[in-house]
C-alpha cells in the first residue's frame, strides 16, 4: 500500500485535468458534471477535491496506479506518472509486460465480453499509455470495417493524443498543423499534414502559444506545449501502438474486435 505522503503527490493533477477535460466535456469519460473539472482548471487549484474528481476517471486510473506502484515515481497523479500515461516517458520502459497484462485483464476483461480474445492478443508488448486504451480497450478499431467507417476513424483520431505545430494563435483560438489518422481498409497510418482549428486549454499558456510551437491535442483542445523530448516520446509510443494494432489487423483479428 502506498504511504499517505506518496498518495498526496498531486504535482500532475492540473496536467491530468488538461488532458482529461476534452472527453469529459463530451460525456465520454469521468463524472457527469464536466463543469466541476472546468472550474478547477480555470482556478488552477490543486487540492483533495480535484484528486477525488480525477479518481473518478475509471479509464486512466488502472494505468496511473500501475505506473505509480511499479516505478516509485510518486503517486498516481504525480507529474511524471501523468505525463507517462498521456504523452509518454521513460517510466513506460520499466513496466513488466506480464504485470501489465494482469492489470488489463483484471480491469477490462469482465466488461469486454467477446472482444476479449482480440484485446488479449495485443497485450504482449502493450504499455500503460493512452494509445493502448484508445486502440485496444475501446471498440472503435473493430468498427472500421463497417460500411460507415468514417465515424470510427474520426473518433479514433480525435481520442488519441495527437501532436501538431501551431500555425496561428489568437488568444484561445489556435490553428495547428497535424497528421490525421488514416485507414486504407487494412492498416492504420498517418496521412499528410493538414491544418485544423483547435482551442487552447482552459487556463491558457504562459508564455502564450506562438507559431512553430509543438503541442499535444485531445479532441478539439490543445492540452500542452511539448518539449522536443516529449514530442519524440509521444511519436515513439504512438507508433509502437499503431504497429501492434496493425499486426493484429493483418492477422485477421478485426472481426473479433467488433
Amino acid at each position: 500500500m502506498m504511504s499517505p505522503e506518496v498518495r498526496a503527490d498531486w504535482s500532475g493533477l492540473q496536467l491530468f485535468a488538461r488532458y482529461a477535460y476534452p472527453p469529459n466535456e463530451r460525456g465520454f469519460c469521468g463524472p457527469d458534471d464536466h463543469l466541476a473539472l472546468l472550474a478547477y482548471r480555470t482556478a488552477g487549484v490543486v487540492d483533495a477535491g480535484l484528486a477525488e474528481l480525477a479518481g473518478t476517471f475509471t479509464g486512466p486510473w488502472p494505468y496511473l496506479e500501475l505506473l505509480a506502484t511499479r516505478t516509485g515515481a510518486g503517486g498516481p497523479f504525480s507529474e511524471r506518472v501523468v505525463e507517462a500515461y498521456w504523452v509518454g516517458n521513460d517510466l513506460l520502459d520499466r513496466i513488466d509486460i506480464l504485470d501489465f497484462g494482469n492489470t488489463v485483464a483484471a480491469r477490462f476483461r469482465p466488461a469486454t465480453g467477446r472482444r476479449w480474445p482480440g484485446m488479449a492478443a495485443e497485450i504482449p508488448g502493450g504499455i500503460p499509455h493512452h494509445s493502448f486504451h484508445v486502440f485496444v480497450t475501446y471498440p472503435w478499431v473493430g468498427l472500421l470495417a463497417e460500411t460507415h467507417r468514417g465515424e470510427p476513424l474520426e473518433i479514433l483520431d480525435r481520442c488519441r493524443i495527437r501532436w501538431g505545430t501551431v500555425v496561428t494563435a489568437d488568444e484561445g483560438a489556435v490553428v495547428a498543423r497535424s497528421e490525421p489518422l488514416t485507414w486504407d481498409g487494412r492498416r492504420l497510418g498517418l496521412g499528410a499534414a493538414r491544418v485544423e482549428a483547435v482551442t487552447a486549454a482552459v487556463g491558457g499558456f504562459d508564455p502564450p502559444l506562438r507559431p512553430g510551437d509543438a503541442v499535444s491535442m485531445h479532441w478539439g483542445w490543445i492540452c500542452d506545449r511539448l518539449t522536443p523530448r516529449q514530442l519524440a516520446d509521444l511519436r515513439r509510443f504512438s507508433a509502437r501502438q499503431l504497429e501492434m494494432t496493425n499486426a493484429r489487423l493483418g492477422g485477421g483479428a478485426l472481426a473479433t474486435l467488433r
